[in-house]
This record gives C-alpha cells, sequence and structure tokens, in this order.
C-alpha cells in the first residue's frame, strides 16, 4: 500500500466526525491519533520489557527513564499497562483510560499532545460520542506497527495527512505552510553543490529551520537525502511559535525516529531554542512583512550589548518587517568555512531587496552579505504561489563556501514567469511549479549559467509557452501571425554592482542680491552657506570614482554645486555614504518599443470599417 492510500485509509475517520466537526477541524482529530497509533504500534514489541524496567527501578527507588529507554530503543516510552486495543476493551471507561495512557508517555511525547490539545479534542469525541468509534477504526484497520510501514513510509503518509489538512484550512495555511514544490525547488538549491559529497556511505548531516512551521522543509530535505543515498542520516533541528505547528512538527521528526527533543517551542528571534549550535544546512519561510514590535525590547539589546559578535550585528530592519532578523539568525548559526562552512535557502519577500537608503539597517544588513561573498544567488518566484499572499517572493541561497568561479558574484534567476495554473486555486495560490520549471532552475543554478529564455507569443499577442535556452536547446518556432521575444533569465553580476554611494550636494544661500550668504559662526565660519532648500543626494556607484561622477552629472546642469564632505561613510571614511540594494526587476527589464503610429493607424481603420460595416447590417 502506498503512502497516498494509506493516508486515505487514514483520513476515512473523517466520514465519522461529518456534522460533530467541521471540515477544517479533522485535523485536529486525526493528527494526533495517527501519531498515538504509531507510537503504540513502534512500543508494543518491547512493552513488557519496558515495564518490567519501570517496576524494578520505581521499586529499588532509582530513576527508572534510562533504563525504561534502553528497553524500548526508542527515544521515548509509555510506562502504562494500558494500550489501544486494551482501552478499546473497556467501553465504560474510555476517555479516562485514553488521557492516562497519554499521561504515561515521556515528557517529550506529553508535550506533543498538550500543545494539540489533545484532551479538548477527546472531551469534544466523548460528549458526541464518537470516541470510542474513532479509537476503534484506529485500532482496528491502521497498522501502523513499524514492520508494515517504515519510518520513512510514515514521514509520507504523515505528510500526505498534512497536505490534507493544510488543504482544508486553507484560509491559515500560509502561516505554517509552505507550498510543497517550493519546499523541493529550494531543497534542489541547497544540496546542489554537494550531491557529490552527501552520495558518499555513511554521510552524516545537520538541518535547521528557526521558523519550522509543521515541519515540512524539514522533511522533504530529508527525503531528498534519502533518494540521494540511502545510507545517509540527516539529523534535525527546528524551532516554532504556533503551539499546534509545533505538535505536528515534532510528531512528524518523532513517528521518522528523530530526536523530538531537537524541534523547540519558543520565539527564534527572543528566545534561541539551539544556542551556540551550528548546522551544516538551513531552511527557512519566515512569516512575510510581519513586525517584530513584541520582541523589539531583546532583540535591540542583544544588538546593542554585543554588537558584531550577537545574531543581530550587522543592523536592524524597521520594526515592521522582521524577515531580514532571521536571515542574520540563520547567518549566526553557519559552520565556519575551515569546519566545511554551511548553505542556507530562505523565501523572503521584495522589501529586504531593496527597502532602506545607504545607512540603514537593512542597507547595513545587504552589505554585511555583499562584502563578505555570502550572497549565491536569488531566485525570482511567480506571484500567487502561497496560499496567504499572491506577493513576489524570492529564495535567497546563501553559503560561506562558494566555489571558486563563483567568487565575487551573485547569479539572479528571474523564475517569475514559470508556472502551471492550479486547476482548483488554494487561498491566494493559483500557480505552481512543474517538475521541469524545477529541473531548468536547478541546472541554472548547478551550472552556473548566464541564459536567456525564448517567450512563444501568439497573433493575439497572448503568451503560449517559454522555453529556457540552454545550449542544447533550440529556439522554437513563431506561431502563424505570432512572433518569439528572447529574455534574460539567468544573470551573473558581481558583487559591488549592487552598492552605491549616496553623496549629498550642495549649493549655496543667496541674498536678495543674488550674492553668496557667507557662514558667520562655527567651523564654516567664512565659507559660503549651504542652502537647504536645495540640497538633494546622488547615488553614485561603487564601480566610479565620486569625482568623475559629480563633474559628468551633476556639475554641467549645475555649475555651482559642491559635495559635502563631511558626511561620510563610518566604514571607509570617505565622503558619502555606502548602500546596498538589489534591483531585481530592473536587471530583467527588456525595452519594448512602442508600435508604429502606421501600424496603429492601421488598427483603428480596420476597427472603423468593422464598425461600419455592423451599422450597416443593422440598417438594412
Amino acid at each position: 500500500m502506498n503512502q497516498q492510500t494509506f493516508s486515505a485509509l487514514i483520513w476515512s475517520v473523517a466520514d465519522l466526525l461529518r456534522g460533530d466537526f467541521k471540515p477544517h477541524e479533522y485535523g485536529r482529530v486525526i493528527l494526533p491519533f495517527t501519531v498515538l497509533r504509531r507510537l503504540d504500534c513502534v512500543l508494543a514489541p518491547t512493552k513488557s520489557a519496558a515495564l518490567k524496567q519501570y517496576a524494578d527501578k520505581r521499586l529499588a527507588g532509582i530513576a527508572y527513564e534510562p533504563f525504561v529507554l534502553r528497553a524500548t530503543g526508542q527515544s521515548f516510552f509509555n510506562v502504562s499497562d494500558l494500550d489501544m486495543s486494551k482501552i478499546l476493551g473497556d467501553q465504560d471507561h474510555v476517555r479516562d483510560n485514553l488521557l492516562s495512557y497519554i499521561q504515561s508517555f515521556s515528557e517529550d511525547v506529553r508535550d506533543i499532545f498538550n500543545r494539540f490539545d489533545f484532551a479538548v479534542t477527546v472531551d469534544r469525541l466523548h460528549k458526541a460520542n464518537l470516541l470510542y468509534l474513532v479509537i476503534e477504526r484506529f485500532t482496528k484497520d491502521v497498522d501502523l506497527h513499524p514492520d508494515s510501514v517504515s519510518n520513512y513510509q510514515m514521514g509520507l503518509v504523515f505528510e500526505e495527512l498534512l497536505r490534507k489538512f493544510s488543504e482544508m484550512s486553507n484560509e491559515t495555511a500560509g502561516e505554517h505552510y509552505t507550498p510543497r514544490e517550493v519546499v523541493r525547488l529550494m531543497v534542489e538549491l541547497l544540496f546542489i553543490e554537494d550531491d557529490e559529497a552527501l552520495s558518499k556511505p555513511g554521510i552524516v548531516r545537520t538541518i535547521y529551520d528557526p521558523t519550522a512551521g509543521t515541519g515540512g522543509m524539514l522533511s522533504i530535505a530529508e527525503e531528498h537525502l534519502h533518494d540521494l543515498n540511502t545510507d545517509s542520516r540527516l539529523t534535525v533541528f527546528g524551532q516554532e511559535l504556533n503551539d499546534e505547528s509545533y505538535a505536528i512538527c515534532k510528531a512528524d521528526m518523532l513517528i521518522k525516529g528523530q530526536d523530538a527533543a531537537n524541534i523547540v517551542a519558543g520565539n527564534t528571534l527572543s528566545d534561541d531554542g539551539h544556542p551556540g549550535k551550528k548546522f551544516d544546512y538551513m531552511l527557512s519561510n519566515p512569516p512575510f512583512g510581519v513586525e517584530w514590535k513584541k520582541v523589539e525590547k531583546e532583540v535591540r539589546a542583544e544588538h546593542e550589548n554585543f554588537g558584531m559578535s550577537s545574531r543581530f550585528g550587522p543592523g536592524l530592519p524597521r520594526v515592521s518587517d522582521g524577515s531580514l532578523l532571521f536571515l542574520m539568525h540563520l547567518l549566526s548559526k553557519m559552520r565556519p568555512p575551515n569546519e566545511g562552512g554551511s548553505r542556507i535557502g530562505i523565501v523572503l519577500n521584495g522589501s529586504p531587496l531593496f527597502t532602506g537608503g545607504a545607512g540603514s539597517g537593512e542597507s547595513e544588513i545587504r552589505r554585511y552579505l555583499l562584502e563578505n561573498d555570502l550572497v549565491e544567488a536569488i531566485v525570482g518566484l511567480p506571484t500567487d504561489m502561497f496560499f496567504n499572499t499572491g506577493i513576489s517572493t524570492y529564495v535567497w541561497i546563501i553559503t560561506n563556501r562558494k566555489a571558486e568561479d563563483r567568487q565575487g558574484k551573485v547569479q539572479l534567476i528571474d523564475a517569475s514567469g514559470m508556472f502551471q495554473k492550479m486547476r482548483k486555486s488554494l487561498g491566494s495560490k493559483r500557480k505552481e511549479l512543474g517538475p521541469q520549471h524545477i529541473r531548468d532552475i536547478t541546472r541554472l543554478l548547478g551550472d552556473f549559467l548566464a541564459a536567456e529564455q525564448a517567450v512563444v507569443i501568439d497573433k493575439d499577442g497572448k503568451e503560449i509557452d517559454r522555453t529556457v535556452l540552454f545550449d542544447d536547446v533550440p529556439v522554437p518556432q513563431a506561431p502563424e501571425g505570432g512572433r518569439v521575444k528572447r529574455v534574460p533569465v539567468s544573470k551573473i553580476l558581481d558583487n559591488t554592482d549592487f552598492g552605491y554611494r549616496t553623496i549629498t550636494v550642495e549649493r549655496p544661500l543667496r541674498d536678495e542680491q543674488g550674492n553668496d550668504v557667507l557662514s558667520s559662526k562655527g567651523k564654516n565660519k567664512g565659507k559660503v552657506q549651504a542652502d537647504s532648500t536645495l540640497r538633494d543626494t546622488e547615488n553614485v556607484p561603487l564601480s566610479e570614482n565620486v569625482e568623475t561622477y559629480f563633474n559628468r552629472e551633476v556639475k554641467p546642469h549645475v555649475p555651482d554645486a559642491w559635495i559635502d564632505t563631511d558626511k561620510r561613510d563610518k566604514k571607509d571614511g570617505q565622503p558619502g555614504i555606502v548602500g546596498y540594494e538589489i534591483p531585481f526587476n530592473r536587471h530583467f527589464y527588456v525595452f519594448e518599443p512602442p508600435r508604429s503610429l502606421e501600424e496603429i493607424d492601421a488598427d483603428l481603420g480596420a476597427c472603423l470599417a468593422d464598425i461600419q460595416r455592423m451599422i450597416g447590417e443593422i440598417s438594412a
């Protein structure tokens, strides 16, 4: 039985819930009961040995936990003599026995069911006379014993259940659930440089998600590595703020044989759940455009008290959007290059690319990233890709171990036109990446290619196809009356191409007679006074000399202007403040000249002729 069939069997429990539970609440019953059934089956073979250790060690008055754990051979245990079959055998005390059974699990498992609010769900089922029926369905119809379903298969089944749950509650799914094809793309891009190393036998790596949600990114990364090398081991770590998502994520990791203690609850920004730890790989989809006012006190204190040795050393973004804080947090978790370095994949909205002028917190963070050569690539995704927003999103690939040919370079990939429309929208999600799109994007990044794509347009001006023009791909033929347009899809730029220096341009203050007004005091005494109403700024590309730019672009238009040399960059001490921005769309803009007047006149003439013909037919 494959995971789709298995998950469909489990989801059929929903038939019992109709009427008493709303569709978006089905998961609150099915997910925790699936976890419970799996744990029940996993512990069954060692149940008697574990209970014996429990009884013996309690009688001896010593801590029983390590001995019971050793008896189970798992990272969790249950010291009740009950199991789901025995609970089913005592119809009059099903509710009390079930809750007692839950409380007999080890702390990590109890934490999962507490975060699920499982006791509340059990009470609802009990009052609706459904509790016995649900336990019966899981106990008699669903065999989740490890001999029948491996940890890897169980993870796939749980993922399928989670997908169904998220689709049924898509009004909030986007907060905790990243579309799976986006995650697959990120995982491909994250591992692309290391596929050869990861295929070696017995390889062990760590991966971390500071905004783990329901654990989808961690799960798909684990699946990818398993497909690449069944003898590999990916140890996962994560942190999640939302209780229900945390419970789902922790349960998912537990039933797949991961150490559930590696999944931590809490706010990553104010309370790092994995202090001091470094990871090989990191993935994250932090909330878009969400303010960080609730944790502002803790974040500012860390930034101000510990400077560059803190997680937020490079700078602080405006309070209205905390996504760059998560990016800096990930930077603090990178292994040093001499210990193998790290790779990061993070989804951000457009704001971190360009918000904030020179000297602002956002600009200083971008400056840190680019001047330290940490940005490998940025991939622009289509709009309408996420469940709760239709805005443009971007995948950033960050690493401190760039290949030699990538050093000092950033690759931009415009995948905004690579999508297929979904048959049925899910919230704001109307588009998805197809397998070929993921392969094309991965190949562009993996082969470090600057490339174009051919856009096929029909006679009515409608786009009907896009093809990435790799060396082995021919340019498609234009349809009758249509055309083929070639546009850039991947560009490779120098880090310094994104930098600029903001200089302040002053002009003299003049009196009513038009004479320059001189300063009468201060360090500028005797010098021409600047007119603040005429003050302006210019952004000079870092690749250009400031004086040369000023003499070419400013002086010819305002001969009396000068540069305010008192305003200097705090790092290099030169006049002007250094800033960085990544104007992604500007790099892919292709100017299309407007149609000729003759062509427009011809179209208007044809329209008028049609109108006159139709009027003539009516008159006749």
